[in-house]
């Protein structure tokens, strides 16, 4: 067994970190106008739909030994997966823009002689540490940190859920748009977990263990964002954490969380950079994007958060329906194509029909069924147009 391979456990390691996020924390905040109870199952419900996904992305990446990219290229071709790789590297720019700026946001709520500049300057420092040391070194410094993470987090849980109820709102939302939100992060990441399973021992367990890890971590998340709301009347975490008397813990579980989290969008920028210029590292790709996302937070305001996380899902979800019915049912391989044309006017017609389901309210979300219709359509499209060799 090679030992470069990565072990279940640092897989389990790098989705824990990934999902211990201030960004999850504040998705859940929206969830607030549905209570409690129905808040938490849609929480559950997404979650289940969005890591089902992502495991079976990760197995595809895992057994192929192929990054999340250049398995895109066996359902869409060498050029036609130039688009999603340009979407990725958009995207995770803007993810690490958002990431950073909520963080350092977070932290100069909690230390005000320290301005917000400073402070994503600093976490872009700590990415960049953090890439130096990389997913197969996972060293005592970061299973410290997991560590941590894992002791603050349990505190702000039982501060946060020990408040009365204090949510007074007269904002709505259906239980449809809350299932989507939270099908959104897990769905967010499916363009990365290959990054990741490729090098791993046992592919199969480890995106199984990854997919599980993060369920949990990011239900949990999303549970503690939905209960600040409720018990405290706040949306903003580091002023509930001020609050609660946290101080400087609560400085450690924002830049802790913002730079084990936002490591991994840069690390799978870089890794996509390679997909469209061949030449460039991976590593100085991902730092370019660290600086990049970096001076995109310092200079404007990350509003629209929810539009942006419905974004992401009208990209990924139709492809990834594609990848999943060319892999797993039709046993398709287009890696040298140039470009698969059915299956990329398939995404195409997934991507108009979820941006068209926006307008819907569905109560299992917009994902599921969207997916399904583009699922579909790729099987029947390929069986009629593709030849059988």
């Amino acid at each position: 067994m090679d030992k470069n391979k990565t072990s279940l456990f640092t897989n389990g390691l790098i989705w824990f970190g990934a999902g211990v996020s201030i960004s999850e924390i504040l998705t859940g905040t929206y969830l607030a106008p549905l209570g409690l109870a129905k808040g938490l199952l849609a929480v559950i419900i997404g979650h289940i739909i969005g890591c089902t996904l992502f495991c079976l992305a990760g197995i595809i990446g895992g057994k192929t030994e192929k990054s999340s990219m250049e398995t895109v290229k066996m359902s869409f071709g060498q050029k036609g997966s130039l688009l999603f790789s340009l979407l990725n590297i958009i995207q995770l720019v803007g993810w690490t823009a958002v990431m950073i700026a909520n963080g350092a946001s977070a932290a100069a709520t909690v230390i005000k002689p320290i301005n917000i500049y400073i402070w994503c300057a600093v976490i872009c420092a700590l990415i960049i540490v953090w890439l130096f040391i990389g997913t197969k070194n996972a060293s005592k410094l970061n299973y410290a940190a997991m560590g941590l993470l894992f002791i603050l987090t349990i505190i702000l849980s039982v501060t946060v859920f020990r408040g009365a109820a204090g949510y007074n709102s007269e904002e709505t939302l259906s239980f449809g748009a809350a299932v989507e939100l939270a099908v959104a992060m897990p769905l967010s990441w499916l363009p990365l977990i290959s990054d990741y399973t490729r090098e791993a021992k046992e592919p199969v367990k480890a995106s199984v263990t990854s997919s599980i890890v993060y369920f949990l971590i990011s239900s949990w998340m999303y549970a503690i964002g939905l209960g600040a709301a409720l018990f405290t009347g706040e949306s903003d975490i580091a002023v509930i954490m001020l609050k609660s008397g946290l101080g400087i813990a609560a400085m450690i579980i924002i830049i802790l969380s913002t730079v084990t989290t936002t490591f991994l969008d840069v690390y799978s920028a870089g890794v996509s950079s390679v997909s469209v210029f061949s030449k460039i590292k991976e590593r100085y790709a991902a730092i370019v994007v660290c600086v990049v996302g970096t001076i995109i937070a310092m200079l404007t305001k990350t509003e629209s958060f929810e539009s942006f996380l419905y974004f992401i899902g009208s990209v990924f979800a139709p492809m990834i329906a594609v990848q999943l019915v060319d892999y797993f049912i039709l046993k398709n391989d287009s890696s040298n194509k140039g470009v698969n044309v059915i299956n990329l006017i398939v995404w195409l017609i997934g991507f108009c029909l979820y941006r068209a389901s926006l307008n819907v309210d569905i109560i299992t979300g917009n994902t599921l069924p969207v997916m399904i219709i583009t699922s579909l359509l790729c099987f029947i499209l390929n069986k009629i147009f593709v030849k059988e060799k």
